[in-house]
């Protein structure tokens, strides 16, 4: 069955689920790794990519009650529940004035009290403040409960946002489309079917965004290689996602605790079977906040070619127990990737590179 599979890239053919579980169950994980690294490498060569961003998380407020989540306080008053106001979230821009950031990434609990105004203006006093910088904000699964809890469409919802200042989707919220995990884990946001559907509207109306894939839990490689085969096949459709993510589950502070996290080869392997099975995805990204930092190293050897950024003020994943800086700089980022033997370049959010700085 690999050798089919090796001699299917070789001819340029797709991919089959069953191709996709077979890579899964392979015993040699090296011999996955070292197809994935061919298929980076016809894509990429060497280069790796990084972002100079800022991840901000606005409110822990959430309605939603997934069991995987150590971030969310199901309402107001709750211990360690939160709420910036505006001000607060402009001034963490503010204090980064002389960082020449390209991107702010924000990523909220679903808030069942705050008018819409909060997030329009959030977007607005972000762009006065920086009229140039990319802002990627905003979930699927926010949007679709921005739509249902202001009484508007989806589109609706990602027109008003633009119209603010919104300029690309994050690919938070997919965790697994499988039913079966979905509703054990995540029964209370929006279904895989409208995640893709709100992607799909947002690719219409001129957005890039990326996706995301939480593993590592209850879901079977079945259900991961499912995943990937319905962002293909949207993508297919659409040509709008930029990158896929693969998000390794953390246990501590949440309801699956009594799982154990997912292993280092699980992790490559499963960026590795990404890189195979996403044809026509260009990016796969080692969050390197998520992988901890060493095994984003030998991830950019297993088909990864992009580690995110410099992060900074990144909550959700640290409050499930990584145990990861909580920001590093850029040159921190291109000495972990240029020890990994691999070419460090910085982009923005569209993946186009920058030359002027690196401190």
């Amino acid at each position: 069955m690999f050798g089919d599979i090796a001699a299917k890239l070789d001819a340029g053919e797709r991919l089959t689920f069953e191709d996709g579980v077979a890579l899964f169950t392979h015993p040699d994980l090296h011999e996955v790794g070292r197809l994935a690294n061919r298929e980076r490498e016809k894509r990429h060569g060497a280069t790796t990519y990084y972002n100079y961003n800022l991840r901000l998380e606005a409110t822990n407020v959430c309605v939603a009650s997934c069991m995987f989540c150590s971030f969310a306080r199901l309402k107001p008053g709750d211990a360690e529940a939160y709420t910036m106001t505006l001000e607060q979230v402009f001034d963490k821009l503010r204090a980064r004035k002389d960082q020449p950031l390209t991107e702010v990434h924000v990523v909220n609990g679903l808030h069942p009290d705050l008018p819409f105004s909060y997030y329009t203006d959030l977007l607005k006093g972000l762009k006065a403040i920086r009229p140039e910088i990319h802002l990627k904000c905003f979930t699927a699964v926010e949007i679709a409960f921005f739509a249902d809890l202001y009484g508007m469409t989806d589109e609706q919802v990602l027109r008003a946002l633009m119209a603010a200042g919104l300029d690309s989707l994050p690919g938070g919220g997919a965790e697994i489309f499988a039913p079966r995990v979905r509703l054990k884990i995540a029964h209370d946001k929006c279904d895989a079917d409208r995640y893709l559907a709100i992607h799909r509207i947002a690719h219409g109306v001129g957005m890039k965004t990326n996706v995301t894939m939480l593993y590592g839990h209850i879901e079977t490689f079945e259900e991961r290689v499912d995943h990937m085969l319905r962002v293909r096949a949207l993508n297919d459709e659409t040509a709008g996602f930029q990158a896929f993510i693969p998000l390794a589950f953390h246990p501590d502070g949440n309801q699956l605790r009594k799982l154990p996290a997912p292993s280092a080869t699980d992790t490559l392997r499963t960026i590795a079977v990404s890189r195979l099975m996403l044809d026509n995805v260009s990016h796969i990204k080692a969050f390197w906040v998520a992988t901890g930092v060493d095994v984003a190293q030998i991830a950019l050897w297993y088909g990864a070619n992009d580690l995110d950024g410099t992060v900074q003020e990144e909550r959700i994943y640290h409050m499930a127990g990584s145990r990861t800086p909580l920001a590093m700089t850029p040159a921190a980022i291109e000495r972990l990737v240029t020890t990994a033997g691999r070419v460090p370049v910085e982009r923005d959010t569209f993946y186009n590179r920058i030359t002027a700085h690196v401190s």
